[in-house]
C-alpha cells in the first residue's frame, strides 16, 4: 500500500466483523510495532493481545461502564447540544461519531482482537504511541481496521490489570486498548479542520503561513499547491 493512502485513511473503524485475524496477520502488526522509535532504544513497551473470549467477557463490562460514564460526564455538554439542535452538521457529526463508539462499546466481546499497550518509565504514552501508531498503520496494509481507546487505562485501570494478569509492583503503566477487526464499512479520508486552522507557526496563534482547503491526498489533491499568505515567500 502506498504510504500517503494508509496515513489518510487509517481512521478509527470500530464496527468490525468478528472472523478472527490470522496469527500471521498479527506477527506483522507487533513487527512494526517494536521498529518504532524508541527514547534511547529502551523499549520499555509491553504489547498484550487479548482474544480469548473469557477474557474479553470480563473487560466488556468494564468498557461499558467506562464510556456511559464518559458520555454523562466529559461529553454531556456535546450530548446536550446533539439533542438541543440534531439538524446542525456538528450535530450530525457528533451523533455518528457516539454512535460507532457506542457500537463498539455494546459489541466489545465480538471484536477478535485487542491490543493492551503497556509502557514503564513514561505514564505519558510518548514512547509507545509511536509503536501503536506503527500497528494501526501495518493493520491497514492488511486491510484490518482498528481504533484506538485510552478510556479503560482512566476509569478501571487496576481491574484492568487484575484481568490481563499485569505485575502490580513492576512499574507498568496502561497506556491504551486498540481493537481490530476486518471493518464492515468502507475505508475514506476522514473529514477534518484544515491544518491552518489548528497549527500556529513561531508563536501561539501566529498565522502558520498557508492555506489547505482540501486534502491533499488522494492524486487531484497531490498536485495542489498550499496558498501563500501575502508577504510570506517562504
Amino acid at each position: 500500500m502506498e504510504l500517503h493512502e494508509a496515513l489518510y485513511t487509517t481512521r478509527a473503524m470500530r464496527r468490525v466483523a468478528p472472523d478472527p485475524i490470522p496469527h500471521e496477520v498479527q506477527a506483522r502488526l507487533l513487527d512494526a510495532a517494536v521498529r518504532a522509535p524508541s527514547g534511547g532504544n529502551a523499549q520499555n513497551w509491553r504489547f498484550l493481545l487479548v482474544d480469548d473470549p473469557g477474557v474479553k467477557g470480563r473487560i466488556g463490562p468494564l468498557y461499558r461502564e467506562a464510556m456511559d460514564s464518559l458520555w454523562k460526564t466529559v461529553y454531556a455538554p456535546r450530548v446536550a447540544a446533539a439533542e438541543a439542535d440534531p439538524d446542525s452538521a456538528e450535530s450530525r457529526s457528533f451523533v455518528r461519531t457516539r454512535r460507532s463508539s457506542q457500537w463498539l462499546a455494546d459489541n466489545f466481546e465480538r471484536v477478535p482482537l485487542f491490543m493492551f499497550g503497556f509502557v514503564r518509565q513514561d505514564p505519558t504514552g510518548g514512547s509507545i504511541f509511536p509503536a501503536v501508531w506503527s500497528a494501526m498503520l501495518a493493520a491497514r496494509a492488511e486491510g484490518v481496521g482498528s481504533a484506538l481507546t485510552a478510556v479503560l487505562g482512566i476509569a478501571h485501570r487496576d481491574a484492568v490489570r487484575d484481568v490481563l494478569g499485569v505485575p502490580a509492583d513492576q512499574g507498568w503503566h496502561m497506556a491504551c486498548c486498540v481493537s481490530f477487526g476486518y471493518p464492515t464499512g468502507k475505508w475514506g479520508v476522514a473529514p477534518r479542520t484544515s491544518p491552518d486552522e489548528v497549527a500556529y507557526r513561531n508563536g501561539w496563534g501566529e498565522p502558520i503561513g498557508f492555506e489547505v482547503p482540501a486534502p491533499l491526498w488522494p492524486a487531484d489533491g497531490a498536485a495542489y499547491v498550499p496558498t501563500t499568505f501575502e508577504g510570506d515567500a517562504r
